[in-house]
C-alpha cells in the first residue's frame, strides 16, 4: 500500500487498506504463487504470479532502486520460461521504465474501462530470446 501510494499519489484507490489485506489474506496467499523479499527479516517487497501473469509486484518505496525488483522479475522469468505479462498503469512512468528495461515490450493500451480504478493502463509481454533459453 505505501509503493501504491508512494508510485501513483493521484490515482483513485479502489479499495481500502483494510479490503486489500483481507483479499491478499484470503485469496492472493492461499491461491496463488507469492514470493516475498526479505531484508534483515523484514518484507520489503511482494510478488505474485497468476498463470502467466505477473499480477503483483511491489518494493517498500525505501528499497527501490537498490536491485530487488529486479531479482524478483528474473525469478519470474525462471518460474515461467515461456514468457509474462503484466498491466501497470501509463501514468506510472518509473514502472513503465523498469519493466522496459527488463524486457517487457508494451502490447495494448486501454483507456482504463476494465480496471478498478478507471485508470489508463497498458499491457506489457516479455517472450524469451533464443539466447535467454
Amino acid at each position: 500500500m505505501r509503493s501504491f501510494t508512494a508510485a501513483l499519489p493521484n490515482v483513485r484507490r479502489a479499495h481500502t487498506d483494510d479490503e486489500v489485506r483481507s483479499w491478499f489474506r484470503e485469496v492472493v496467499l492461499p491461491g496463488l504463487e507469492t514470493w516475498v523479499a526479505t531484508v534483515d527479516g523484514s518484507v520489503v517487497g511482494t510478488m505474485v504470479l497468476d498463470g502467466e501473469d505477473l499480477d503483483q509486484l511491489y518494493l517498500d518505496p525505501p528499497w527501490q532502486g537498490q536491485g530487488i525488483g529486479g531479482g524478483l522479475v528474473h525469478l519470474a522469468k525462471q518460474r515461467r520460461p515461456a514468457g509474462l505479462a503484466l498491466w501497470t498503469f501509463q501514468v506510472n512512468e518509473p514502472a513503465r521504465r523498469f519493466y522496459e528495461r527488463h524486457g517487457f515490450v508494451a502490447a495494448e493500451c486501454t483507456d482504463g474501462h476494465r480496471n478498478e480504478e478507471r485508470e489508463p493502463d497498458i499491457r506489457y509481454r516479455w517472450r524469451p530470446e533464443r539466447s535467454e533459453s
